[in-house]
């Protein structure tokens, strides 16, 4: 949807945050927005309701945005900006976030746009109402202390050499293969909980969506994630996740961690 290139500065483009009913109740106050230039306000496109600013056209150029794409501060800024307009209005209605950065040159393309595609918002709005998004990671259990113990000792020493003991060869190499299958075990029943969580979460959900899982996290954060998923959930069914998550950490013994409510960006372009 986003329309870029080169324009005169002090022309004006329209950026829209998200698209609602055009019934809807809306609470616009206090909205900052990514400028302090133009309020953010409701833009009328037939039976929905664009939520739009006016921003300068200068800075959002192709290359303006590719120059902050590569300023992690400033990025964050604008998707910080863009994310409390969207949840404020989320907070009132059903509201089908757009892209970050979605523009239109002036107020008739961006109604002609918008309006071209009502139907998949309409869908997508029916899909999403009196719902939430919410997040489930799960993690792999740490080693044990007898695996960490082998680990430890597999590690190289500076000690003087010595002649091995008859057998001590056999033996490595069997500590070695124990240690190996250990982990194996481990990381296959982390797997099994793992598709066992999705299994029952994904009852009480509209939808879900399989995410890749994380890497190892910074700052000492050591754990290895087995699911990393995202659901449509109901919410008058929130209060039953919680408690299912609750019975299956009790029930797996893993570490699982819920996320939410959230607007269900991930699940509004499906339609």
């Amino acid at each position: 949807m986003t329309e870029r290139g080169p324009q005169a500065p002090d022309t004006n483009a329209i950026y829209v945050y998200a698209v609602c009913r055009a019934e809807a109740p809306l609470n616009l106050a206090g909205l900052m927005g990514v400028t302090r230039d133009e309020p953010v306000r409701a833009l009328p496109i037939g039976s929905l309701t664009a939520i739009v600013q006016g921003v300068r056209s200068a800075e959002f150029t192709d290359e303006a945005w590719k120059e902050r794409l590569t300023d992690e501060a400033e990025l964050e800024r604008y998707a910080r900006a863009h994310h409390t307009v969207v949840s404020q209005v989320a907070a009132g209605t059903p509201t089908v976030p757009l892209p970050l950065a979605t523009l239109y040159q002036g107020e008739d393309r961006a109604r002609a746009a918008l309006d071209n595609e009502s139907p998949r918002f309409h869908r997508a709005l029916s899909r999403i109402a009196h719902h939430a998004e919410w997040g489930v990671k799960v993690y792999a259990p740490k080693p044990s202390r007898d695996e960490e113990g082998s680990a430890s000792a597999e590690r190289p020493k500076d000690t003087v050499p010595t002649r091995p003991a008859p057998g001590a060869g056999r033996a490595y190499l069997d500590r070695k293969r124990n240690l190996q299958a250990r982990r194996e075990q481990r990381q296959g029943e982390s797997l099994r909980v793992a598709e066992a969580v999705d299994a029952d979460v994904s009852r009480i959900a509209k939808a879900s969506r399989r995410l890749r899982p994380h890497g190892l996290g910074a700052a000492g954060d050591h754990r290895v994630q087995v699911l990393n998923a995202t659901y449509l959930v109901a919410d008058d069914r929130a209060g039953e996740l919680d408690v299912l998550a609750k019975s299956l950490r009790k029930r797996t013994g893993a570490e699982i961690e819920l996320s939410g409510p959230w607007v269900p960006y991930s699940f509004v372009g499906e339609v």
